[in-house]
């Protein structure tokens, strides 16, 4: 899964930056408000972190002319400012929730999980799906309840292809998911990763779908 975040502050934006990449996301981090409009532009992401207090424009400004403009990424609005006043303009702004700083990183967490599975139209928090079941808390697999080890790359694409199931994804497309602007992409790394998948889940449990992209076996 690919997120944005937008925050000023550099210390507070690279430990964050850090820890969700450790948690197997993609991020992007931008630092103002401006350049949060122009990254939304790129329609990539499946979540937007957003800080309030942003130079070049104010993340509320950000936050509803998106929304304006017909936005859909679940937002979690990060901010210093915990006056009731303030919540209730994020959150009638178009936020899908909000945490004040300072925060445990255990619970920003949580709150990442919980909206990417509102905005996959599920309710369970384990994803299970033709005899694989998916944890994306502890970040564990298990096929047919044997534990399954897979690389953090491993993961990430699997969870992009279960999460709905059955969706076609393009090559780009899991790209997309899987690397951020900072990382560099080989030239078949998806294709690789794929193949590795293939041998420990079944080398029928992701189709390729010609001309369009990747998608799991229907069950």
């Amino acid at each position: 899964m690919r997120l944005l975040l937008v925050e000023d502050d550099a210390m507070i934006g690279e430990s964050l930056h850090e820890a969700l990449v450790g948690e197997n996301y993609a991020v992007d981090w931008v630092r103002d408000g401006r350049s949060a409009e122009l990254a939304l532009g790129n329609d990539v992401y499946d979540l937007l972190l957003l800080d309030l207090g942003l130079p070049k424009k104010q993340g509320l400004q950000v936050l509803s002319e998106y929304r304006q403009r017909g936005g859909m990424l679940p937002v979690l609005i990060i901010t210093a400012r915990d006056a009731t006043a303030d919540r209730v303009s994020g959150l009638d702004a178009g936020a899908d929730d909000y945490l004040v700083k300072p925060f445990d990183l255990d619970e920003l967490f949580a709150r990442v999980r919980a909206l990417l599975r509102r905005q996959a139209g599920r309710a369970q928090p384990i994803i299970a799906y033709g005899g694989v079941t998916l944890n994306p808390a502890s970040r564990e697999v298990f096929l047919n309840g044997s534990v399954l080890n897979l690389s953090a790359r491993e993961f990430a694409l699997l969870q992009a292809l279960l999460d709905p199931p059955e969706r076609v994804l393009s090559l780009a497309e899991l790209e997309e998911k899987l690397y951020g602007w900072d990382q560099e992409i080989g030239s078949n790394a998806v294709e690789v990763y794929i193949h590795h998948l293939r041998k420990k889940l079944g080398t029928n449990f992701i189709r390729n779908v010609r001309g369009v992209g990747y998608k799991v076996a229907a069950i």
